[in-house]
């Protein structure tokens, strides 16, 4: 006689055998306790930078002087020790500061809640990187698909496009300092070469010895493949300078018209490189403490152009009628 499936007696657990309910009770609770950061590992791929900044070498002295006031989030690793979810920066700081312990709220979470509450709690920062943004909404997105049950898709359709993976957008926008096109800009971002998306936080950071660029050039040249990225950072080094959103679309779509081996050449990129922008327009520009004892205070900014042109007409009229 064939034997059925085995059968399920559903026995407590040894824990539930040798411990009372208000012992288990006590168990599930979430305590504020001291650990060691020694004992926390940092969040897998975590995507937001802890910078030795001026604002971290702040915190530390914070820490120092007072502690950590606010507990870190932390969650127990299967095979002992710790995860950090939210405190990275406070951990570093403790570590700079040299204390030995800090506060630690103990949660059990899964993957996916722990991504949620990592990329939440660190959304609320002042500066936030494009990159940064960038791969923490992709992470949220990803777990958010995985919670409702539905595959892991790259994000590669058009901006606009209502799609399953829109809606995720649309349900994380409305938590989220950012609109649903602009998450999907941001996402985008995680297609482009590091080389290109450090320029793209450059934007951010200012710092006056690298190149940068704007997040919508930077989006349309996520959609350039790995080759031609590489060979464009190659040019732009070249060059000293970076696409307009304009020339950026335009090599987007000579790309894209490209099919099977062929990419777009250097050549091709080299010349749309060139083309003049409007923000590289010759200019002349007359410090304002110059001109503004001939003005009125409140005077429009057009309206002294105006009269600055007409003046100038005049001049050069006058000039002609005393060389004849």
């Amino acid at each position: 006689m064939a034997r059925n499936s085995a059968l399920n007696f559903n026995l407590p657990s040894a824990d539930d055998l040798f411990s009372t309910e208000e012992e288990r009770v006590e168990a599930r609770l979430e305590k504020v306790v001291n650990l060691s950061p020694a004992e926390i590992s940092d969040f897998p791929n975590h995507p937001f930078k802890v910078r030795m900044d001026a604002a971290m070498q702040e915190m530390a002295e914070s820490v120092k002087q007072y502690g950590v006031l606010v507990p870190t989030l932390v969650r127990p690793k299967p095979g002992g020790g710790y995860e950090m979810v939210a405190g990275h920066r406070r951990k570093k700081a403790a570590d700079l500061a040299g204390l030995t312990e800090i506060p630690c709220i103990v949660r059990q979470l899964t993957d996916d809640e722990a991504t949620i509450i990592m990329v939440d709690s660190n959304l609320q920062r002042e500066q936030i990187l494009p990159s940064e943004k960038a791969f923490a909404y992709k992470m949220k997105l990803d777990a958010m698909k995985r919670q409702a049950g539905r595959p892991s898709k790259e994000n590669s359709v058009p901006l606009g496009h209502h799609s399953i993976v829109g809606k995720s957008r649309e349900l994380l926008a409305t938590n989220s300092p950012d609109s649903n096109t602009q998450i999907q800009r941001y996402v985008r971002l995680t297609h482009l070469i590091p080389e290109i998306l450090e320029l793209a936080d450059n934007s951010v950071l200012k710092d006056p010895d690298m190149l940068q660029i704007a997040l919508r050039p930077a989006v349309e040249l996520s959609y350039l493949r790995k080759e031609e990225q590489a060979d464009l950072f190659a040019i732009m080094d070249e060059m000293d300078c970076t696409p307009s959103h304009a020339q950026a679309i335009k090599m987007r779509r000579m790309s894209e018209a490209k099919t099977g081996d062929e990419r777009l050449s250097k050549d091709a990129m080299a010349v749309i490189m060139e083309e003049e922008k409007g923000n590289q327009k010759e200019q002349f520009k007359i410090p304002k403490e110059k001109i503004s004892r001939f003005f009125a205070p409140g005077t429009p900014t057009q309206k002294i152009e105006d009269t600055i042109v007409k003046a100038l007409e005049l001049y050069r009229k006058r000039q002609r009628s005393l060389e004849r």
